[in-house]
C-alpha cells in the first residue's frame, strides 16, 4: 500500500480515493431517495382527509431543538475531523462521541414528536399526509439511528488501531454522511414544518 504524505491521512492511499468518491456516489443514490420523498410530500401534503394538518399538529419548540441537535452535531463532527488531520486522537474521540450522543438526543425529540402526533389523530393510516409525514420523517430517523451506531464503530476501531489510512478514510466518509443528514434536515425544516404551520 503506497501512501501519499503530501495529503491528509484518509486521501493517503488510492484506495481511500477510491472509497470517497464512491461514498460521494452513493449520497447521489440518497438524494434521489430524498428527493422522492420531498416529491412525494409535496403531492399529498393537501390530501389530510378527516385527519389533522401539518399546523394542527406541529409544534416548533421540538422542531427548534431538533435542529439546534443536529447543526451543533454538524459542528461537533467537523471539529472532530479537524482533530483527525492534525493527530489528535483523543479530541477527536471526544468529538466524535458528543456527535454521535447529539444524535440520539434528536431521535429522543423526533420520538416524543411521533408520540405527539399519534395522540393527536395523525397516525400511518390517517390521511395521504400523514402516511408521507411518517415516512419521511421516519426515514430521515432511520439514517440517523444508523449513523449513530456505525459512529460508534469508527469510535472502537480507532481506540483499537489508533489512526490510520484505513481508520481515518472510514471516519472522514462518516462525516460526509453525517453533514448529509443535516442537510436533509434543513429541507425537511423549511419545507415539512416551517410550510406546514403557516
Amino acid at each position: 500500500m503506497k501512501i501519499n504524505h503530501s495529503l491528509p491521512l484518509e486521501y493517503s492511499t488510492e484506495q481511500n480515493r477510491l472509497n470517497i468518491l464512491g461514498f460521494w456516489i452513493f449520497l447521489g443514490a440518497e438524494i434521489a431517495l430524498f428527493g422522492t420523498l420531498f416529491a412525494s410530500y409535496l403531492t399529498l401534503v393537501n390530501g389530510t382527509g378527516n385527519g389533522p394538518t401539518g399546523a394542527e399538529i406541529f409544534e416548533i419548540t421540538p422542531v427548534l431543538i431538533e435542529t439546534f441537535l443536529l447543526l451543533t452535531s454538524s459542528f461537533t463532527i467537523g471539529l472532530g475531523i479537524h482533530a483527525m488531520r492534525i493527530g489528535k486522537q483523543k479530541a477527536m474521540m471526544v468529538f466524535f462521541a458528543i456527535t454521535i450522543l447529539l444524535g440520539l438526543a434528536f431521535l429522543g425529540v423526533e420520538i416524543y414528536d411521533f408520540i405527539v402526533y399519534i395522540h393527536e389523530g395523525a397516525t400511518l393510516q390517517t390521511s395521504g399526509f400523514t402516511s408521507i409525514l411518517f415516512l419521511t420523517l421516519g426515514t430521515h430517523g432511520a439514517h440517523v439511528a444508523f449513523g449513530t451506531v456505525w459512529g460508534l464503530f469508527i469510535l472502537l476501531q480507532i481506540k483499537k488501531r489508533g489512526l490510520t489510512p484505513e481508520t481515518t478514510n472510514k471516519a472522514f466518509i462518516f462525516s460526509l454522511y453525517w453533514h448529509f443528514l443535516d442537510v436533509v434536515w434543513i429541507f425537511i425544516f423549511s419545507f415539512v414544518f416551517l410550510k406546514g404551520m403557516m
